[in-house]
Protein backbone atom coordinates (compact mmCIF):
# COMPACT_ATOMS: atom_id res chain seq x y z
CA UNK A 1 0.00 0.00 0.00
CA UNK A 2 2.54 2.61 0.77
CA UNK A 3 4.49 1.84 -2.31
CA UNK A 4 1.47 2.75 -4.60
CA UNK A 5 0.39 5.69 -2.22
CA UNK A 6 3.97 6.74 -3.20
CA UNK A 7 3.62 6.15 -7.17
CA UNK A 8 0.62 7.34 -6.94
CA UNK A 9 1.73 10.78 -5.16
CA UNK A 10 4.18 10.98 -8.26
CA UNK A 11 2.67 10.58 -11.10
CA UNK A 12 -0.58 12.47 -9.67
CA UNK A 13 1.18 15.27 -7.49
CA UNK A 14 0.00 16.91 -4.35
CA UNK A 15 -3.73 16.72 -2.69
CA UNK A 16 -5.03 13.75 -4.58
CA UNK A 17 -7.91 12.52 -2.32
CA UNK A 18 -8.29 9.49 -1.67
CA UNK A 19 -11.60 7.72 0.56
CA UNK A 20 -10.57 6.95 4.18
CA UNK A 21 -7.28 7.47 6.66
CA UNK A 22 -5.92 3.90 4.98
CA UNK A 23 -7.43 4.03 1.55
CA UNK A 24 -8.61 0.76 -0.19
CA UNK A 25 -7.14 -0.86 -3.43
CA UNK A 26 -9.92 -1.97 -5.45
CA UNK A 27 -9.55 -4.69 -8.05
CA UNK A 28 -13.23 -5.92 -8.36
CA UNK A 29 -17.11 -5.17 -8.87
CA UNK A 30 -20.17 -6.97 -9.15
CA UNK A 31 -24.03 -5.68 -8.22
CA UNK A 32 -23.84 -4.13 -4.59
CA UNK A 33 -20.05 -5.45 -4.11
CA UNK A 34 -17.14 -4.69 -4.17
CA UNK A 35 -13.24 -6.15 -3.23
CA UNK A 36 -9.92 -5.04 -2.59
CA UNK A 37 -6.65 -6.77 -2.91
CA UNK A 38 -6.59 -8.75 -0.34
CA UNK A 39 -9.76 -10.41 -1.48
CA UNK A 40 -11.91 -8.48 1.70
CA UNK A 41 -15.15 -8.24 0.30
CA UNK A 42 -17.37 -4.50 0.73
CA UNK A 43 -21.01 -3.40 0.62
CA UNK A 44 -21.32 -0.32 -1.89
CA UNK A 45 -23.44 1.78 0.01
CA UNK A 46 -21.48 4.89 -1.62
CA UNK A 47 -21.07 4.81 -5.50
CA UNK A 48 -23.93 6.05 -6.96
CA UNK A 49 -22.12 5.60 -10.22
CA UNK A 50 -22.94 2.21 -11.06
CA UNK A 51 -26.16 2.67 -10.97
CA UNK A 52 -27.80 -0.80 -12.04
CA UNK A 53 -24.93 -2.24 -10.03
CA UNK A 54 -21.09 -2.67 -10.16
CA UNK A 55 -20.18 -4.39 -13.88
CA UNK A 56 -23.55 -4.98 -14.93
CA UNK A 57 -23.57 -7.65 -17.60
CA UNK A 58 -25.97 -6.46 -19.98
CA UNK A 59 -24.15 -2.87 -20.32
CA UNK A 60 -20.68 -4.88 -20.63
CA UNK A 61 -21.47 -6.49 -23.26
CA UNK A 62 -23.83 -3.54 -25.04
CA UNK A 63 -20.38 -1.22 -24.56
CA UNK A 64 -18.16 -4.51 -25.93
CA UNK A 65 -20.13 -5.07 -28.60
CA UNK A 66 -20.82 -1.45 -29.60
CA UNK A 67 -16.72 -0.44 -28.93
CA UNK A 68 -16.28 -4.09 -31.45
CA UNK A 69 -18.30 -2.72 -34.44
CA UNK A 70 -17.87 0.99 -34.49
CA UNK A 71 -17.16 4.39 -32.53
CA UNK A 72 -17.13 7.39 -34.35
CA UNK A 73 -19.39 10.96 -33.21
CA UNK A 74 -22.08 13.12 -34.16
CA UNK A 75 -20.76 14.33 -36.83
CA UNK A 76 -21.73 11.49 -38.85
CA UNK A 77 -25.16 9.89 -38.41
CA UNK A 78 -25.97 7.10 -36.00
CA UNK A 79 -28.96 5.78 -34.49
CA UNK A 80 -27.87 5.16 -30.61
CA UNK A 81 -27.95 8.91 -29.53
CA UNK A 82 -31.55 9.17 -30.74
CA UNK A 83 -32.74 6.50 -29.08
CA UNK A 84 -31.22 7.22 -25.78
CA UNK A 85 -33.18 10.76 -26.02
CA UNK A 86 -36.00 9.18 -26.90
CA UNK A 87 -36.48 6.82 -23.99
CA UNK A 88 -34.94 9.49 -21.41
CA UNK A 89 -37.06 12.74 -22.92
CA UNK A 90 -40.03 9.93 -22.69
CA UNK A 91 -39.92 10.03 -18.84
CA UNK A 92 -39.60 14.51 -18.70
CA UNK A 93 -42.70 16.36 -18.83
CA UNK A 94 -42.17 20.41 -19.17
CA UNK A 95 -41.32 19.95 -22.62
CA UNK A 96 -37.89 18.85 -21.97
CA UNK A 97 -37.68 17.66 -25.16
CA UNK A 98 -34.32 18.13 -26.97
CA UNK A 99 -31.04 16.81 -25.79
CA UNK A 100 -27.28 17.37 -26.16
CA UNK A 101 -25.19 14.11 -25.33
CA UNK A 102 -21.38 15.00 -23.09
CA UNK A 103 -19.28 12.97 -21.24
CA UNK A 104 -19.62 14.61 -17.30
CA UNK A 105 -21.98 16.32 -14.92
CA UNK A 106 -19.34 19.21 -15.38
CA UNK A 107 -19.91 19.65 -19.06
CA UNK A 108 -23.74 19.27 -18.55
CA UNK A 109 -23.92 21.81 -16.32
CA UNK A 110 -21.55 24.15 -17.93
CA UNK A 111 -23.70 23.92 -20.83
CA UNK A 112 -27.10 25.06 -18.77
CA UNK A 113 -25.28 27.47 -17.75
CA UNK A 114 -24.77 28.82 -21.61
CA UNK A 115 -28.28 27.99 -21.99
CA UNK A 116 -29.33 30.48 -19.59
CA UNK A 117 -27.35 33.60 -20.68
CA UNK A 118 -28.52 32.59 -24.62
CA UNK A 119 -32.26 32.33 -23.76
CA UNK A 120 -31.84 35.46 -21.65
CA UNK A 121 -29.45 37.67 -22.67
CA UNK A 122 -28.20 37.87 -19.47
CA UNK A 123 -25.25 36.54 -17.11
CA UNK A 124 -26.34 36.70 -13.61
CA UNK A 125 -27.03 33.30 -11.85
CA UNK A 126 -28.12 32.22 -8.29
CA UNK A 127 -27.16 28.87 -6.29
CA UNK A 128 -26.26 27.96 -2.61
CA UNK A 129 -23.74 28.34 -0.65
CA UNK A 130 -23.16 25.00 0.47
CA UNK A 131 -23.08 22.71 -2.97
CA UNK A 132 -20.95 21.70 -5.88
CA UNK A 133 -21.85 21.57 -9.52
CA UNK A 134 -19.02 20.73 -10.90
CA UNK A 135 -15.08 21.68 -12.12
CA UNK A 136 -15.45 23.49 -15.04
CA UNK A 137 -14.56 26.97 -14.55
CA UNK A 138 -18.10 28.56 -14.93
CA UNK A 139 -19.19 25.51 -12.68
CA UNK A 140 -16.50 25.95 -10.06
CA UNK A 141 -17.76 29.34 -9.96
CA UNK A 142 -20.74 28.27 -8.26
CA UNK A 143 -19.65 25.74 -6.29
CA UNK A 144 -18.37 26.30 -2.47
CA UNK A 145 -15.87 23.16 -1.38
CA UNK A 146 -13.18 25.91 -2.32
CA UNK A 147 -13.27 29.06 -3.40
CA UNK A 148 -12.43 30.34 -6.99
CA UNK A 149 -8.87 31.63 -7.20
CA UNK A 150 -9.47 35.73 -6.91
CA UNK A 151 -13.12 35.33 -4.91
CA UNK A 152 -16.39 34.18 -6.41
CA UNK A 153 -17.03 36.70 -9.54
CA UNK A 154 -19.53 39.31 -9.47
CA UNK A 155 -22.14 37.59 -11.35
CA UNK A 156 -22.28 34.85 -9.25
CA UNK A 157 -24.75 35.44 -6.12
CA UNK A 158 -24.68 32.02 -3.43
CA UNK A 159 -27.72 32.31 -0.97
CA UNK A 160 -28.20 30.50 2.28
CA UNK A 161 -28.56 26.53 1.21
CA UNK A 162 -31.89 25.22 2.82
CA UNK A 163 -32.21 22.90 6.18
CA UNK A 164 -34.72 20.80 7.41
CA UNK A 165 -36.48 23.69 8.85
CA UNK A 166 -36.50 26.17 6.52
CA UNK A 167 -39.44 28.05 5.55
CA UNK A 168 -40.33 27.90 1.61
CA UNK A 169 -40.92 31.77 1.53
CA UNK A 170 -37.34 32.23 3.78
CA UNK A 171 -35.94 30.28 1.07
CA UNK A 172 -37.52 32.55 -1.69
CA UNK A 173 -36.82 35.70 -0.08
CA UNK A 174 -32.84 35.11 -0.23
CA UNK A 175 -33.45 34.35 -4.43
CA UNK A 176 -35.30 37.49 -4.41
CA UNK A 177 -32.91 39.20 -2.51
CA UNK A 178 -30.44 37.98 -4.81
CA UNK A 179 -32.07 38.55 -7.84
CA UNK A 180 -32.28 42.19 -7.06
CA UNK A 181 -28.61 42.80 -6.75
CA UNK A 182 -27.74 41.22 -9.77
CA UNK A 183 -30.18 43.26 -11.01
CA UNK A 184 -29.01 46.53 -9.84
CA UNK A 185 -25.08 45.27 -10.63
CA UNK A 186 -26.05 45.28 -14.21
CA UNK A 187 -25.89 42.08 -14.90
CA UNK A 188 -29.56 40.76 -15.14
CA UNK A 189 -30.62 37.41 -13.96
CA UNK A 190 -29.68 33.87 -16.21
CA UNK A 191 -31.89 31.97 -13.95
CA UNK A 192 -31.05 29.42 -10.65
CA UNK A 193 -29.13 26.16 -10.69
CA UNK A 194 -30.44 23.63 -7.97
CA UNK A 195 -30.07 20.31 -7.17
CA UNK A 196 -34.21 19.16 -6.52
CA UNK A 197 -32.95 17.37 -3.33
CA UNK A 198 -30.16 19.12 -2.26
CA UNK A 199 -27.82 16.64 -1.98
CA UNK A 200 -24.47 18.18 -1.29
CA UNK A 201 -25.99 20.55 0.81
CA UNK A 202 -27.14 17.63 3.21
CA UNK A 203 -30.33 16.07 1.79
CA UNK A 204 -32.97 17.99 3.87
CA UNK A 205 -36.01 16.95 4.97
CA UNK A 206 -37.82 19.30 2.46
CA UNK A 207 -41.24 18.68 1.02
CA UNK A 208 -42.78 18.92 -2.21
CA UNK A 209 -44.00 22.23 -2.51
CA UNK A 210 -40.85 23.62 -0.89
CA UNK A 211 -39.70 25.31 -4.24
CA UNK A 212 -42.81 26.92 -5.00
CA UNK A 213 -41.85 30.58 -4.20
CA UNK A 214 -38.84 30.79 -5.24
CA UNK A 215 -39.82 29.43 -8.46
CA UNK A 216 -42.02 32.09 -9.05
CA UNK A 217 -39.40 34.69 -8.09
CA UNK A 218 -37.47 33.60 -10.50
CA UNK A 219 -40.50 33.08 -12.86
CA UNK A 220 -41.29 36.42 -12.24
CA UNK A 221 -37.73 37.78 -12.92
CA UNK A 222 -37.78 35.74 -16.42
CA UNK A 223 -34.61 33.84 -15.56
CA UNK A 224 -34.14 29.39 -16.11
CA UNK A 225 -34.36 26.91 -13.72
CA UNK A 226 -31.59 24.81 -14.15
CA UNK A 227 -31.85 21.46 -12.64
CA UNK A 228 -29.13 19.37 -11.44
CA UNK A 229 -30.01 15.65 -11.87
CA UNK A 230 -26.99 13.99 -11.27
CA UNK A 231 -27.31 12.92 -7.67
CA UNK A 232 -31.30 12.36 -7.54
CA UNK A 233 -32.56 11.31 -11.62
CA UNK A 234 -32.96 8.16 -12.95
CA UNK A 235 -35.24 6.81 -10.15
CA UNK A 236 -33.00 7.18 -7.22
CA UNK A 237 -35.54 8.99 -5.24
CA UNK A 238 -38.29 6.53 -6.32
CA UNK A 239 -39.47 8.72 -9.46
CA UNK A 240 -37.59 8.68 -12.46
CA UNK A 241 -36.42 12.65 -11.50
CA UNK A 242 -36.01 14.69 -8.22
CA UNK A 243 -37.86 17.22 -9.63
CA UNK A 244 -41.15 15.21 -9.98
CA UNK A 245 -40.79 14.51 -6.62
CA UNK A 246 -40.48 18.28 -5.35
CA UNK A 247 -42.97 19.27 -7.53
CA UNK A 248 -41.49 21.96 -10.14
CA UNK A 249 -41.22 22.18 -13.91
CA UNK A 250 -37.52 22.84 -15.01
CA UNK A 251 -35.98 24.63 -17.66
CA UNK A 252 -32.86 22.71 -18.43
CA UNK A 253 -32.47 19.07 -16.50
CA UNK A 254 -29.01 17.93 -16.21
CA UNK A 255 -27.80 14.59 -15.88
CA UNK A 256 -24.13 12.27 -15.69
CA UNK A 257 -22.85 9.53 -13.77
CA UNK A 258 -25.75 7.22 -13.36
CA UNK A 259 -26.95 7.07 -16.80
CA UNK A 260 -23.98 5.04 -18.31
CA UNK A 261 -23.46 3.31 -15.36
CA UNK A 262 -19.70 4.25 -14.93
CA UNK A 263 -18.98 4.64 -18.37
CA UNK A 264 -18.42 8.34 -19.14
CA UNK A 265 -21.44 10.20 -20.38
CA UNK A 266 -23.77 12.97 -19.16
CA UNK A 267 -26.66 15.10 -20.80
CA UNK A 268 -28.22 18.28 -21.40
CA UNK A 269 -32.06 18.46 -21.93
CA UNK A 270 -33.94 21.36 -22.76
CA UNK A 271 -37.58 22.88 -23.77
CA UNK A 272 -37.15 23.45 -27.91
CA UNK A 273 -37.39 27.48 -26.87
CA UNK A 274 -34.02 27.33 -25.01
CA UNK A 275 -31.90 24.93 -26.76
CA UNK A 276 -32.32 26.82 -29.89
CA UNK A 277 -31.20 29.80 -28.32
CA UNK A 278 -28.34 28.55 -27.32
CA UNK A 279 -27.96 26.73 -30.76
CA UNK A 280 -28.17 30.19 -31.78
CA UNK A 281 -25.86 32.00 -29.59
CA UNK A 282 -23.25 29.40 -28.89
CA UNK A 283 -21.35 27.29 -31.61
CA UNK A 284 -21.03 23.46 -29.67
CA UNK A 285 -19.55 20.38 -30.75
CA UNK A 286 -18.13 17.90 -28.30
CA UNK A 287 -16.40 14.95 -30.08
CA UNK A 288 -16.98 12.02 -27.34
CA UNK A 289 -20.75 13.13 -26.40
CA UNK A 290 -23.01 10.84 -27.67
CA UNK A 291 -20.88 8.74 -29.75
CA UNK A 292 -22.18 5.20 -30.18
CA UNK A 293 -20.26 3.54 -27.05
CA UNK A 294 -21.57 5.87 -24.68
CA UNK A 295 -25.03 6.07 -26.45
CA UNK A 296 -25.07 1.48 -26.38
CA UNK A 297 -24.25 2.22 -22.65
CA UNK A 298 -26.78 4.73 -21.91
CA UNK A 299 -29.45 1.83 -23.81
CA UNK A 300 -28.51 -0.89 -21.75
CA UNK A 301 -28.77 1.03 -18.33
CA UNK A 302 -32.38 2.05 -19.44
CA UNK A 303 -32.86 -1.45 -20.12
CA UNK A 304 -31.95 -2.97 -16.68
CA UNK A 305 -33.68 -0.07 -15.08
CA UNK A 306 -37.13 -0.47 -16.74
CA UNK A 307 -36.80 -4.53 -17.09
CA UNK A 308 -35.67 -4.57 -13.00
CA UNK A 309 -38.62 -2.06 -12.30
CA UNK A 310 -35.84 -0.01 -10.18
CA UNK A 311 -37.35 2.80 -10.02
CA UNK A 312 -40.37 1.32 -7.49
CA UNK A 313 -37.54 -0.57 -5.96
CA UNK A 314 -35.22 2.43 -4.92
CA UNK A 315 -38.54 3.70 -3.13
CA UNK A 316 -39.35 0.74 -1.36
CA UNK A 317 -36.09 0.11 -0.05
CA UNK A 318 -35.43 3.91 0.65
CA UNK A 319 -38.51 3.09 3.11
CA UNK A 320 -36.99 0.20 4.52
CA UNK A 321 -33.79 2.22 4.99
CA UNK A 322 -35.51 4.83 6.82
CA UNK A 323 -37.42 3.11 8.87
CA UNK A 324 -34.25 0.99 10.07
CA UNK A 325 -32.42 3.71 10.48
CA UNK A 326 -35.35 5.23 12.62
CA UNK A 327 -34.83 2.71 15.31
CA UNK A 328 -31.41 3.07 15.90
CA UNK A 329 -30.92 4.61 19.05
CA UNK A 330 -27.60 6.78 19.89
CA UNK A 331 -27.74 9.79 21.76
CA UNK A 332 -25.47 11.61 18.70
CA UNK A 333 -28.11 11.08 16.03
CA UNK A 334 -30.57 13.84 15.62
CA UNK A 335 -32.45 13.77 12.56
CA UNK A 336 -32.74 10.61 9.74
CA UNK A 337 -32.58 12.43 6.34
CA UNK A 338 -33.20 10.48 3.10
CA UNK A 339 -35.13 10.29 -0.32
CA UNK A 340 -35.64 6.53 -1.69
CA UNK A 341 -31.99 5.27 -2.04
CA UNK A 342 -29.94 8.26 -0.61
CA UNK A 343 -30.41 8.31 3.04
CA UNK A 344 -28.70 9.41 6.32
CA UNK A 345 -28.06 10.49 9.43
CA UNK A 346 -26.87 13.76 11.11
CA UNK A 347 -24.40 13.78 14.36
CA UNK A 348 -24.29 16.44 16.86
CA UNK A 349 -23.26 16.12 20.27
CA UNK A 350 -23.78 18.81 22.61
CA UNK A 351 -25.89 20.81 20.06
CA UNK A 352 -22.71 20.58 17.74
CA UNK A 353 -21.60 19.33 14.11
CA UNK A 354 -20.37 15.80 15.35
CA UNK A 355 -17.84 16.46 12.35
CA UNK A 356 -15.13 13.98 13.82
CA UNK A 357 -17.59 11.58 15.15
CA UNK A 358 -18.53 11.12 11.16
CA UNK A 359 -15.45 10.87 10.36
CA UNK A 360 -14.32 7.96 12.42
CA UNK A 361 -17.67 5.94 11.84
CA UNK A 362 -17.48 6.08 8.17
CA UNK A 363 -14.06 4.66 8.62
CA UNK A 364 -15.06 2.31 10.99
CA UNK A 365 -17.19 1.06 8.94
CA UNK A 366 -15.45 0.62 5.66
CA UNK A 367 -12.73 -1.87 8.41
CA UNK A 368 -16.18 -3.59 8.93
CA UNK A 369 -16.71 -3.86 4.82
CA UNK A 370 -19.51 -1.28 4.57
CA UNK A 371 -18.79 1.46 2.68
CA UNK A 372 -20.34 4.92 2.80
CA UNK A 373 -20.00 9.03 2.97
CA UNK A 374 -20.03 12.36 4.37
CA UNK A 375 -21.95 15.33 3.32
CA UNK A 376 -23.03 18.24 4.55
CA UNK A 377 -21.46 22.18 5.42
CA UNK A 378 -19.56 20.57 8.72
CA UNK A 379 -19.52 17.06 6.99
CA UNK A 380 -21.27 15.60 10.16
CA UNK A 381 -24.25 13.81 8.04
CA UNK A 382 -23.64 9.95 7.02
CA UNK A 383 -24.51 9.34 3.40
CA UNK A 384 -25.67 6.50 2.44
CA UNK A 385 -26.42 5.88 -1.41
CA UNK A 386 -25.86 2.65 -2.80
CA UNK A 387 -26.41 1.24 -6.60
CA UNK A 388 -30.06 1.14 -7.11
CA UNK A 389 -30.75 -2.98 -6.95
CA UNK A 390 -29.57 -2.67 -3.30
CA UNK A 391 -32.05 -5.51 -1.17
CA UNK A 392 -33.74 -5.26 2.14
CA UNK A 393 -31.64 -7.66 3.57
CA UNK A 394 -28.30 -5.82 2.45
CA UNK A 395 -29.50 -2.50 3.58
CA UNK A 396 -30.42 -4.47 7.52
CA UNK A 397 -26.30 -5.29 7.02
CA UNK A 398 -25.45 -1.89 6.54
CA UNK A 399 -27.50 -0.54 9.13
CA UNK A 400 -26.66 -3.05 11.73
CA UNK A 401 -22.70 -2.36 11.10
CA UNK A 402 -23.53 1.71 11.31
CA UNK A 403 -25.10 0.84 14.55
CA UNK A 404 -22.07 -1.72 15.73
CA UNK A 405 -19.52 1.81 14.70
CA UNK A 406 -21.59 3.87 16.70
CA UNK A 407 -21.95 1.03 20.02
CA UNK A 408 -18.01 1.85 20.09
CA UNK A 409 -18.61 5.64 20.29
CA UNK A 410 -20.92 5.86 22.90
CA UNK A 411 -20.53 8.63 25.39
Amino acid sequence: MTDLLTRRHTRLGPNVPTFYDRPLHLVKGSGVWLWDDTGKRYLDCYNNVPHVGHCHPHVVAAIARQAGTLNTHTRYLHTGILDALDRITATLSHDLSQGIMVCTGSEANDIALRMAQAATGHTGIIATDNTYHGNTTATAQLSTRRPPIGGYPPHVRLVPAPESDTDPEQFAAHVRRAIGELQSAGFGFSGMMLCPVFANEGLPNIAPGFLNPTVSAIRDAGGLILCDEVQPGFGRCGQWWGHDWLGFAPDVVTLGKPMGNGHPVAAVIANPTVMKAFRTAFGYFNTFGGNPVSAAAVNATLDVIERDGLVAHAGAMGRHARAALGRLSHPAITEIRGNGLFFGAVLETNGAPATDLAAQVVEDMKDQGVLIGRIGRHMNILKMRPPMPISAQEIDLAIDTLAEALRTHDQ
